[in-house]
This record gives C-alpha cells, structure tokens and sequence, in this order.
C-alpha cells in the first residue's frame, strides 16, 4: 500500500511565511513614502490660488510691499484640512509658507517671489522649505 502525501510540510509552510515577512518589511515602509509624498502633494497644491494671485499681482504692482498680505491679494487664505496645517504669507518679504500636518511628514514648503524686472512680465518664484526634494518634487 503507498501512502499518499497530502498538505504541506512544516519547512514549506516556514519558507512561506518567510517570503511573505520579507515583502512585508520592504513593502510597508515603500508605502509611507508614497502616502507622505501624496500628502504633501495636497499641501503644495493648496499655495497655488495664493502664488496665482500673487504673481498678478506683482505683475500689476512691481513691489512686494504691495502684494504681501491676503487682504492686499484680495482672497482668503486655504483653511486646515488633515494635510495642511496652515498656509501664512509674511509681511514685507511676501514668501508663502504652507505648512503640512504630521501626517503629511510636518514639512514646510516656501515661495519666495521675485519682482519682475522693469519692462518684464515674468514672475519668478523660488522652491524652498523643509520639504526634501524626494517628496516636493516639483
């Protein structure tokens, strides 16, 4: 009489286990850059009602000292959400700052205007903060 094998051995269900811990470990901390990453995506994204008025209005103005303040720009600015915990425009130098929450990696993002030169159009801002580049990249 032959015996006949059914289930699994004890090593194939180990090697098993193995594999799946393995994938584990390299998988979830993968997916926390990735949700920090579309967290701060909805951070940066909330600057630019903010850096739209205010490139229009440096447009118009030519100086900061004109366009440095919400009510100067003439909008309200984005409420907190899960992801933002503030957006604030600093007076006479006219940088906007957004701030994420924890969860969004608590990074801070900033653009810093240039005035246009006389005769030009061009609105130049410049990226900045705490933010790395691996998850702000613009």
């Amino acid at each position: 009489m032959k015996k006949v094998q059914q289930g699994f051995t004890l090593i194939e269900l180990m090697i098993v286990v193995a594999i799946i811990g393995i994938l584990a470990a390299v998988a979830l901390p993968a997916y926390r850059d990735y949700t920090v990453k579309a967290r701060m995506s909805n951070v940066i994204s909330s600057t630019h009602a903010v850096k739209t008025a205010m490139a229009e209005c440096l447009q118009v103005n030519g100086a900061t000292a004109s366009c440095d303040t919400a009510a100067k720009l003439g909008l309200t600015l984005p409420a907190a959400t899960n992801d933002l915990a503030s957006v604030a425009i600093t007076a006479t130098s006219a940088v906007i700052t957004a701030t994420g929450t924890p969860a969004a990696g608590g990074y801070t993002y900033t653009l810093t205007p240039a005035a246009p030169a006389a005769g030009d159009s061009t609105v130049n801002f410049t990226i900045g903060g705490t933010c790395p580049a691996t998850v702000c990249k613009q």
